[in-house]
């Protein structure tokens, strides 16, 4: 089994910036994608942003240019910068990790849930 805990969320002015972390522990080994979701009230779950091991990335549209993804595999953690804020990344984000990077992306599927944290961008 893999933990994932996540820090670093909470509330901030449009425009603004935030950081995202997440600290994996327990079966480390058997993660190759760390990847960050969110959803909003009454929307459907959606993934931001993902990185491999190897350093792949990928970065929904909405979010592409504003939010970058890294990631230390010695620290077991990742980090999701995020500048540039508007109200509609208002949401829940959650790290999520699994095995497989590609089947991930391809599936939509992860192995692995954080318990989320609280992203509120202010108008």
């Amino acid at each position: 089994q893999v933990q994932l805990v996540e820090s670093g969320g909470g509330l901030v002015q449009a425009g603004g910036s935030l950081r995202l972390s997440c600290a994996a522990s327990g079966s480390i080994f058997s993660i190759n994608v760390m990847g960050w979701y969110r959803q909003a009230p009454g929307k459907e779950r959606e993934l931001v942003a993902a990185i491999s091991s190897g350093g792949s990335t990928f970065y929904a549209d909405s979010v592409k240019g504003r939010f970058t993804i890294s990631r230390d595999n010695a620290k077991n953690t990742q980090d999701l910068q995020m500048n540039s804020l508007k109200p509609e990344d208002t949401a829940m984000y959650y790290c999520a990790a699994s095995s497989d990077y590609a089947y991930a992306l391809a599936s939509n599927v992860f192995d692995y849930w954080g318990q989320g944290t609280q992203v509120t961008v202010s108008s």
